[in-house]
């Protein structure tokens, strides 16, 4: 199932059916991330944790890696309209992520 998730996530980045909600437009100016880093990299797209329980769609951080850094994505799935929405994008911490940025600390 989880492969299938992603495969369809991917698909949908990579043929533009894609929703950038305010906020990541926001996030991604202050965070100093390009949309490219989130266009080019589905190569390395990798599902970190999922939430199957969000508000409006399943929703999944995904894990990547773009130009030796690792950013995080956060990517709402509607399924029945075949289309994703980019809520966020990050540059994980150590001091929230294990050393692989795939594991949350348990603080």
């Amino acid at each position: 199932m989880e492969n299938d998730i992603l495969e369809f996530i991917k698909s949908c980045v990579e043929n533009r059916r894609i929703f950038w909600t305010h906020h990541v437009n926001v996030r991604l100016k202050e965070r100093y991330i390009p949309a490219e880093a989130i266009l080019s990299t589905l190569d390395s797209y990798e599902i970190i944790e999922e939430y199957d329980e969000n508000r409006y769609f399943p929703s999944y951080l995904i894990y990547t890696e773009y130009r030796y850094e690792v950013i995080h994505i956060l990517i709402a799935v509607d399924r029945e309209n075949c289309n994703v929405r980019i809520v966020t994008s990050y540059k994980p911490t150590i001091e929230k992520w294990e050393i692989d940025f795939k594991t949350r600390r348990v603080l």
